[in-house]
């Protein structure tokens, strides 16, 4: 790097489509100087992701890895270790694997890279897990995320610094006697783009034939973690008791497939929407009604702070952090409680007079041009 060209910030994850890893880092990226900072991206996936485009339009660079797996793992570290040696321009790693990033950084240290950053993007409880594995709808998702668990205890080992979206996934990752060297990166998101407009719902509603529908709505892949059968369990309910009521679904993955059919088994697939992958959810957010999030485990999801930066009432479960409810609008149900519970909770909730939330979500820390400049900051004083 020369005095004139920016430094270059490897950022690594797995493939940058719409999760909510990828769309925080990418609402910094949007927002950094970046005359002053350039993002790169290591993935690991062969396929182009979702923003890959936008990306490459941004000045960034992508370089891809294969998958990392158990059986590839002597030959995924030997490759690394040339592409360190390959590309010595990285003084700066930043790591998004969640506790795989041990493995990253591990060979970063070795090859004397000075500043390297783990990120907890997920808090993970044994429990749910325990549970997820009796249930075998997405067995091999699992057993990822139970090594995941199982190995977070070397981060720590490798890592300069710590970050986490939120206090429960610092303490997740890096574990309690490390909780005061943890620096929070909060998931922020450009609010303004969010903010609750009647006209634009009365639009989006009309170009969905939604106008006097009562809309739900829920964003998130199509996995294991977002809990969509319990979901669909809990709609099935609600157009039990409200046959007005629609469900709009954002989002692809692995078990969209099994969803649909359970919807359709469950004949309700007639009032679901399945909307797929978009880049317009600020604007699909508007024709919602209230947002339904009940993870089986999450950090501390940005899509939560996308939805209250809407206006909208949010009902998630108690297993996302309380940190995510910035505005007050969210509801918090355990997940022990039945699908008819839930579903008289969505339908208390579904009627009131929706706001303009920018001011709390600016006030809550969460509006992304004071928080990335704050990340610029770091980056540049650690080069």
């Amino acid at each position: 790097m020369t005095k004139d060209q920016p430094i270059r910030i490897l950022q690594v994850l797995t493939i940058m489509n719409l999760g909510g890893a990828e769309t925080m880092i990418m609402n910094y990226y949007r927002h950094v100087d970046r005359t002053k900072v350039q993002f790169d991206f290591l993935l690991h996936r062969q396929e182009r992701g979702f923003f890959d485009d936008e990306i490459e339009s941004l000045g960034g660079k992508i370089y891809r890895m294969p998958a990392i797996s158990p059986k590839n793992y002597f030959s995924y570290k030997k490759q690394l270790h040339v592409f360190f040696d390959e590309h010595p321009e990285y003084k700066i790693v930043h790591s998004h694997l969640n506790a795989l990033s041990s493995i990253i950084l591990g060979v970063a240290k070795k090859k004397n890279i000075p500043v390297r950053i783990a990120h907890s993007h997920l808090a993970v409880e044994a429990g749910v897990l325990r549970k997820i594995f009796k249930k075998n709808t997405d067995i091999k998702a699992t057993v990822k995320d139970s090594i995941q668990s199982l190995v977070r205890g070397k981060v720590a080992k490798v890592a300069t610094h710590f970050f986490a979206c939120g206090e429960k996934a610092g303490e997740w990752l890096f574990g309690q006697k490390n909780k005061d060297k943890v620096t929070i990166i909060n998931n922020a998101i450009n609010a303004s783009l969010f903010t609750y407009n009647a006209s634009k719902s009365q639009k989006i509603k009309e170009d969905f034939s939604l106008l006097n529908k009562k809309v739900i709505g829920h964003v998130g892949r199509f996995s294991e973690q977002k809990n969509h059968f319990f979901l669909i369990k809990i709609f099935n309910e609600i157009y039990k008791k409200d046959n007005n009521c629609v469900l709009l679904l954002i989002g692809n993955g692995t078990l969209e497939n099994k969803i649909k059919a359970e919807a359709k088994r469950l004949n309700i697939d007639k009032s679901i929407r399945f909307l797929g992958l978009r880049d317009n959810i600020p604007e699909l957010l508007q024709g919602f009604d209230l947002f339904l999030f009940p993870s089986l485990y999450e950090g501390l999801p940005v899509t939560l702070i996308e939805a209250q930066a809407s206006g909208l009432k949010a009902i998630t479960s108690t297993t996302v952090t309380k940190e995510a409810n910035i505005t007050g609008l969210v509801t918090y149900l355990d997940l022990e409680k039945s699908e008819l519970d839930w579903a008289e909770s969505v339908l208390s909730h579904i009627d009131y007079n929706r706001k303009d939330t920018l001011n709390q979500i600016k006030k809550g820390g969460y509006d992304i041009f004071e928080n990335a400049k704050n990340l610029q900051t770091f980056y540049l004083n650690k080069n």
